[in-house]
């Protein structure tokens, strides 16, 4: 059995599943449902034989069971098998927990029970987390945050092939695909099939021709035109992308500003600001050659500008999603903000 803990890893977890140490129970939970899936579908096939499956392996969803129908599929025995998996997904739809609760304060040593919780996690004092907690493995996925993206993306890309990718490259599929961890990975399979024999790196041309993405207007370059107080390059990214409603327009742009800002207000705070090793350090980026935009944004921008520009973006992403806002285009929105930042 896996050893248990409060909470784990991805990676934990899953060296212990490819270790063939299966826990009694597994609590998968959180925002980011992509390694809720990944953990869930190793055991689905994993876990047993393939021809043990029909007698004992069960996927059911929360919204068609009750906590006492779970468990008693739990305590059920398996049909010539060493084990049974019983799988439930969108658990969050589960109406009554009780039965459940009493179920994992003694497991059934033969059943690997996986619990799928998305879009949020248990309460902490509810006395199903520690039912959980005891009984097996509690993961809680969280989202990851912009500056992971990229890393993220040559990491799945070593972990499955030889093929590399430039930093630009990958930034422009973050910013354009965003924190959907589901959807990244999708665009990512589809642009591997469509490399030519020979293809080991993919550079921005690339994603551009195969993805969609112009390389030079793009979100990532938005940013740059930004930081650097780039009036006319920031506004023929506007037009580029209020011209093309593919692009996501405001609604992809709006996320990529703010986090900008928003780091670039922690950056006043770091200790060394002079110091771009310092500043990417303190931002928790990836080297010092990320932090050249937030040095040069603190050289075109002050702090009190900057909080400003936050309260402003915080009033714009409002209106586009039609608060406050009658009929004012979210292409003539963004334009407002942006000459609200560059002046």
């Amino acid at each position: 059995m896996a050893e248990k803990t409060a909470t784990m890893t991805f990676e934990s977890v899953m060296s212990d599943l490819k270790a063939g140490n299966y826990a009694p129970s597994y609590l998968l939970m959180g925002e980011e449902a992509y390694y809720i899936d990944q953990i869930a579908d190793f055991i689905a096939e994993h876990a047993i034989k393939p021809e043990e499956r029909d007698f004992n392996q069960q996927i059911v969803f929360g919204a068609d069971v009750t906590g006492a129908q779970v468990a008693d599929m739990a305590r059920s025995y398996p049909v010539m098998a060493e084990r049974q998996v019983i799988i439930v997904k969108e658990a969050q739809n589960i109406k009554n927990w009780d039965q459940l609760e009493r179920y994992l304060e003694k497991p059934a040593k033969t059943t690997v029970l996986v619990v799928c919780y998305k879009n949020g996690t248990i309460d902490g004092r509810k006395k199903i987390l520690t039912r959980f907690k005891n009984a097996g493995v509690v993961f809680e996925s969280k989202k990851k945050r912009d500056y992971e993206l990229p890393p993220f993306i040559e990491a799945y890309l070593k972990k499955r092939t030889k093929v590399t990718i430039e930093n630009k490259a990958a930034q422009m599929l973050a910013d354009h695909i965003g924190a959907d961890l589901s959807r990244l990975t999708g665009e990512i399979d589809k642009l591997l099939l469509s490399l030519e024999e020979g293809d080991t790196h993919i550079t921005p041309q690339m994603v551009e021709k195969r993805i969609g993405i112009s390389k030079d207007f793009n979100a990532f370059e938005l940013r740059s035109a930004i930081a650097a107080k780039d009036v006319v390059k920031a506004n023929l990214i506007l037009k580029y992308f209020d011209s093309n409603p593919k692009t996501g327009g405001a609604f992809a742009l709006i996320p990529v500003i703010f986090s900008y800002f928003q780091n670039l207000m922690l950056a006043y705070y770091a200790p060394n600001r002079q110091n771009d090793a310092e500043v990417a350090r303190w931002l928790d980026l990836r080297g010092p050659w990320a932090a050249k935009e937030y040095m040069l944004g603190m050289r075109n921008y002050s702090g009190g500008k900057v909080m400003q520009i936050i309260d402003k973006i915080r009033e714009a992403d409002t209106k586009c999603k039609g608060l406050d806002n009658p009929n004012t285009p979210t292409g003539e929105l963004l334009q407002e903000l942006i000459f609200f930042i560059m002046h």
